[in-house]
């Protein structure tokens, strides 16, 4: 395994540490754009991995790339001063939307007639146009999903359409089209199903808004398996799929961002105790969930391996299932819990995979005020 021979390599002071495959990633995005064949646009989520190496690697791949704060906008503009920029999110300030207009943000998803008002006032006193998409968000029973999106984001159907006078009147404001973005962690076949939804929701109601040539951006949200890091989403039957549902006179556009990267990234770390509590094994490791918070936001169990350190420890565990833990003064510092391993011992080295994205960048890094990871990329 590739990554095994960059953890060997590893000194014991560059612990934790995580490892970027961002050739592979880079690789991966343009198969992903491939599968699609120019039916649809691609911009990756920054929100899922915003670090520089990642963004240039995917970036430079797919279309453009969607942000959603402005500390994500300069970050992102920095690395990719070329790229093209989607700004999403709720909340914007009327400094981050005028951060967006000096930047050249390309469409500006907005949020509420509120946003829309504040920005047409904006673009009015600095003389500047702004393409905006209005982000619907249609009710309804999200089954599948690892997370659907409430009432904070975007507009009902009915609340969307009081936004069509305030563009009446915002002469530097052009309305694109509309942005939906509904629930994630959905397999192709159901989220072809939910963006068919959107479509036959938003074709009709952009036609009698008379805007030509729309865009409909139809988010993100597809699946990752962390039970199984080998079952990947299928983006062969996604593509031919959503190719179907393509019209010649309108963009579709994309929004996909853990599963770009989450599979090109492991966080790595070394054991520090072996210990038993009440009838089960714990290997206490060294970092925790202050640097990698996914496994407890997701309750889950994170997929790992071992790689044997350079000489035998003890104490160890044999043939048995061992829960791994982190420093810090929680119980909720935990990766994964009663896992069947076939030794593990002090000094050995776990390999936790699937951690390309929503890993450091979610993560509570002062608590403890323990040391952060290092970085290396392949």
């Amino acid at each position: 395994m590739r990554v095994d021979a960059v953890v060997g390599e590893l000194a014991e002071r560059e612990l934790p540490a995580y490892v970027y495959d961002v050739s592979g990633m880079g690789k991966y995005a343009a198969r992903v754009v491939g599968v699609l064949g120019g039916a649809v646009e691609v911009f990756y989520a920054a929100k899922a991995n915003p670090d520089s190496a990642v963004v240039r690697a995917v970036g430079e791949r797919v279309a453009g790339v969607e942000v959603a704060s402005g500390g994500e906008l300069r970050h992102v503009r920095d690395a990719l001063p070329e790229a093209r920029i989607a700004f999403g999110g709720p909340g914007k300030t009327d400094a981050e939307l005028r951060l967006a207009l000096a930047l050249g943000v390309e469409r500006l998803h907005v949020e509420s007639p509120h946003e829309l008002r504040r920005l047409a006032a904006i673009t009015e006193a600095e003389e500047r146009t702004a393409d905006v998409l209005l982000r619907v968000n249609l009710a309804g029973e999200r089954q599948g999903a690892a997370l659907a999106m409430s009432g904070p984001f975007g507009m009902d159907p009915d609340l969307i359409t009081t936004c069509l006078p305030i563009l009446a009147d915002a002469p530097r404001l052009r309305l694109r089209g509309v942005h939906a973005h509904l629930a994630s962690g959905l397999d192709a076949h159901t989220i072809t199903a939910q963006q068919k939804e959107i479509l036959d929701w938003a074709r009709p109601w952009l036609a009698a808004a008379r805007v030509p040539r729309p865009e409909i951006n139809l988010g993100g949200g597809m699946s990752v398996n962390y039970a199984d890091p080998e079952d990947r989403f299928d983006w062969t039957s996604y593509g031919a799929a959503v190719s179907a549902l393509a019209l010649p006179d309108e963009t579709l556009r994309i929004e996909p961002g853990r599963a770009m990267t989450v599979h090109h990234g492991w966080y790595v770390t070394d054991v520090l105790d072996v210990k038993r509590a009440h009838g089960r094994a714990y290997a206490v490791l060294r970092g925790g969930t202050h640097h990698f918070r996914t496994p407890v936001t997701k309750n889950h169990d994170q997929p790992f391996h071992v790689v044997p350190g350079p000489r035998p420890h003890e104490p160890s565990v044999t043939a048995e299932p061992v829960t791994l833990v982190g420093q810090l003064c929680t119980p909720k510092d935990v990766f994964a819990r009663h896992v069947p391993v076939d030794h593990i011992a002090v000094g050995d080295r776990v390999v936790f995979a699937m951690a390309g994205a929503y890993a450091w960048n979610i993560s509570h890094h002062s608590f403890l005020m323990h040391p952060e990871p290092t970085f290396h990329y392949l």
